[in-house]
């Protein structure tokens, strides 16, 4: 169904992007360090959830509607600068401590997934993303694009999720080892806040090319 040799050369590059820190994986970290291991794991799996439905849209062509109107590309690109936004100021407001108990751990636990799904879902410039990289390791006279399409985009997620997972579950159990004291608590939703309100100044300002 595909070319061994496009998608041996896929899997090289896609390793060099899930390694290269970016947006997401900023996230995923901010995440975890606010949260702890489980929530780093379960924000990476949202956005793996999130990558999942992008990869469905790039093969049935519906990320393409993102290049043909500027609109809709700047919508979702201010709907998820104000989400990010939103989250900074509830860091910048938290002032729990450790030792929650188990019902508000769970719910946390929730709260990570949706966040990190959330969060990638509203970043116009993954959908584009998925359009330009994709289709330069599918071969058209093989047939079935959509289904190559597809399985290089479940690659792609299969690959981010076990490192992103892994990141967030590093800065959770790193953030845990400092997570002694009310004021080291504070720290750590400071520095989230002020990661989450970066990514959020870094959509609004972004080029779509």
């Amino acid at each position: 169904m595909v070319d061994m040799t496009l998608y041996a050369a896929f899997l090289v590059a896609a390793l060099a992007l899930c390694v290269t820190p970016g947006p997401d994986m900023m996230f995923i970290v901010a995440v975890g360090g606010r949260g702890g291991p489980t929530a780093g794991v379960m924000a990476a799996s949202g956005v793996a959830c999130a990558m999942l439905v992008h990869a469905v849209a790039a093969a049935l062509g519906l990320s393409a509607l993102f290049t043909t109107l500027p609109t809709l590309y700047h919508v979702l690109r201010w709907a998820g600068a104000a989400y990010l936004l939103y989250l900074a100021v509830k860091a910048f407001r938290d002032r729990s401590v450790p030792g929650e108990d188990a019902a508000a751990r769970g719910t946390g636990m929730r709260r990570a997934f949706w966040q990190g799904a959330i969060t990638n879902l509203l970043n116009p410039k993954v959908i584009l993303f998925n359009v330009a990289f994709l289709p330069q390791f599918v071969d058209p006279s093989l047939g079935h694009v959509p289904a190559q399409l597809l399985l290089l985009g479940g690659t792609l997620v299969v690959m981010g999720f076990l490192w992103d997972g892994f990141v967030g579950l590093l800065s959770g159990r790193l953030a845990g080892l400092l997570r002694r004291s009310a004021r080291v608590n504070r720290w750590l939703n400071i520095v989230s806040g002020t990661v989450f309100t970066g990514l959020a100044v870094r959509l609004v300002v972004a080029s779509p090319k």
